[in-house]
């Protein structure tokens, strides 16, 4: 009776410790409020067994929450996770799961012997007399009522929200949020089967002329030689020409099921809560000019917006379609086969990498085991150095990706270009946070930075001159990936629709700077400041001179 509302408030007392933006009065709220309501329910009936049982969903609530803790450092458990879990393949949950081993026992050891104890005392028909259960009845009412006015002077002062700051309220409600997020999402065809591009090639008389979309996959910026990185991550494209390197480009999402959609639609984090999921991508709006196109990829489908968009293409390949494990090389094959067997003279073709995704030590051959290789069996700070490696041999292998892919169309003799960027970065033990990974509630630096790159061939230069002329005047301005890429590839192929907006397009004369947005857990586009960022980004930042 008094065990279960201890352990079912534990993520409560943390989360009063790692949320700074909590007032003393959240705080109170928090911890008061749900502790009271907990001793009331277990004191509430004398068979305190059953009553643990049907409260084993908060169990799991709770220990999903300390395990986002360990993960972390801070946040609920966000709309976004919930998403993740549905959507992300089994290899990649195991691969995570494998390497929080200490968070994973941390919650067994805790939960695991209350409910253990409650089916025990259930068989037994155990109970509790009314003098053992008053105690608690009257701490529980008294805990409640001194939350509940803490609640109305919350509500009354500043709007408090308890889908956002009360556990695990908050928690109930983005589970709730995420489901319909997930049913809107497979209501897509239905949604946006009215929408049409009504785009127009504008070089109907031009030839054979070829783009590619590379979306790379968790590749952080900071990472890369070409950004000042001083491991040779890039040895083949640092002498690659034709190639301008933006570097100061940043995702406004640091989730996959956001990002990639951003890439591929001619929306920005402000506007795409409104719309994403009754409209189309870019691939829809190359196939309407004209264009035959093709969505390669080597990621696993997850029934979401990203598969839905790339198979929209004239011809669709997961190379993962076969169960087994493939290298992003094999992508470059594909692409010089359909360029090879291919008759049409306007040509748009995606390629979705698996790039530096964690395990880092899985997504590269051995031959580019170049930095040494990450041995270690647990993701720790104290292995960090390890796990820098792997990650740094996965860009050393993306690097030859691209270039490899830039030698298939170099050798077309045609006009040409690729647009590379990733989807957003990741999160390494840098710094006294010891973040790991991305997709978190709250993003750091190393996973809103990343990479993003373009190449014009030679014959695409001399064509088209002030495009090429444009890019190299952008290439150190302030970029947002997400809100750049559909209109820059647009503008290379001038393919024109009412869709199109010439400032934010890296090759347009008429490019403009962005405001810095993030789109967060409830699909709201938010400065940096009201983002999650801490001091330790902004200093980052403003060193590399990336506006804020």
């Amino acid at each position: 009776m008094w065990l279960l509302p201890l352990v079912l408030i534990i993520p409560n007392v943390a989360l009063d410790f790692t949320e700074i933006s909590y007032s003393p009065l959240e705080r109170i709220i928090n911890v008061a409020l749900p502790f009271g309501v907990y001793l009331v329910l277990c004191a509430a009936w004398r068979r305190v067994g059953r009553t643990g049982l049907w409260l084993i969903p908060i169990m799991v609530l709770c220990a999903f929450q300390i395990v986002l803790l360990f993960l972390y450092g801070e946040s609920i458990i966000a709309i976004d996770m919930f998403i993740n879990v549905v959507t992300t393949n089994a290899s990649e949950a195991t691969e995570l799961l494998a390497n929080l081993g200490v968070a994973v026992a941390v919650v067994v050891a805790v939960y695991l012997p209350v409910i253990i104890l409650c089916i025990i005392a259930e068989v037994r028909n155990a109970t509790t007399t009314r003098g053992q259960r008053r105690p608690a009845m009257v701490s529980g009412v008294i805990l409640s009522a001194i939350g509940a006015v803490c609640f109305a002077w919350a509500l009354a002062a500043d709007g408090y929200r308890p889908t956002r700051r009360l556990f695990p309220v908050n928690v109930i409600s983005n589970m709730i949020e995420a489901a319909n997020r997930t049913r809107v999402t497979k209501a897509y065809f239905t949604r946006s089967a009215p929408f049409r591009f009504a785009s127009v090639d504008n070089r109907t008389d031009s030839g054979k002329e070829v783009y590619v979309l590379v979306i790379g996959e968790t590749s952080r910026a900071g990472n890369w030689q070409l950004n000042g990185y001083d491991r040779p991550t890039n040895p083949h494209l640092s002498e690659r020409r034709g190639l301008v390197n933006f570097s100061k480009a940043m995702s406004e999402s640091n989730t996959t099921h956001k990002s990639v959609p951003l890439l591929m639609s001619h929306f920005g984090a402000e506007n795409f809560a409104d719309s994403i999921f009754s409209s189309k991508g870019i691939i829809d709006a190359f196939r309407e000019a004209g264009y035959e196109t093709a969505w390669i990829s080597n990621q696993q489908r997850n029934g979401a917006l990203i598969d839905f968009y790339g198979e929209q293409a004239d011809s669709v390949a997961f190379l993962t379609d076969d169960g087994r494990h493939h290298y992003d090389g094999e992508l470059r094959e594909k692409l010089h086969d359909l360029l090879t067997e291919s008759q049409a003279s306007k040509i748009f073709v995606v390629l979705h990498t698996y790039g530096s995704h964690f395990n880092y030590k899985e997504r590269y051959p051995a031959e580019f085991e170049y930095f040494g290789s990450d041995i270690s069996a647990e993701a720790s700070p104290e292995n960090r150095s390890g796990l820098m490696n792997a990650y740094d041999n996965s860009i050393r292998y993306v690097d030859a990706v691209v270039d490899g892919v830039i030698s298939e169309l170099d050798n077309l003799g045609v006009p040409s270009a690729m647009v590379y960027l990733a989807d957003h970065g990741e999160d390494i033990f840098d710094d006294s946070r010891n973040r790991f990974l991305h997709a978190s509630p709250t993003p750091t630096y190393h996973q809103l930075h990343v990479p993003m790159l373009l190449w014009m061939s030679r014959d695409y230069a001399e064509r088209y001159p002030a495009k090429a002329q444009a890019a190299r005047a952008n290439a150190d301005r302030n970029v947002s990936s997400s809100r750049s890429a559909f209109h820059t590839l647009l503008s290379l192929a001038d393919v024109a629709t009412e869709y199109f907006d010439p400032t934010a397009a890296l090759t347009d004369s008429a490019y403009t700077e962005p405001t810095r947005l993030f789109l967060n857990d409830y699909n709201e586009a938010v400065p940096y400041t009201a983002a999650g960022l801490r001091k330790q980004d902004f200093e980052v930042l403003a060193a590399k001179k990336i506006a804020s």
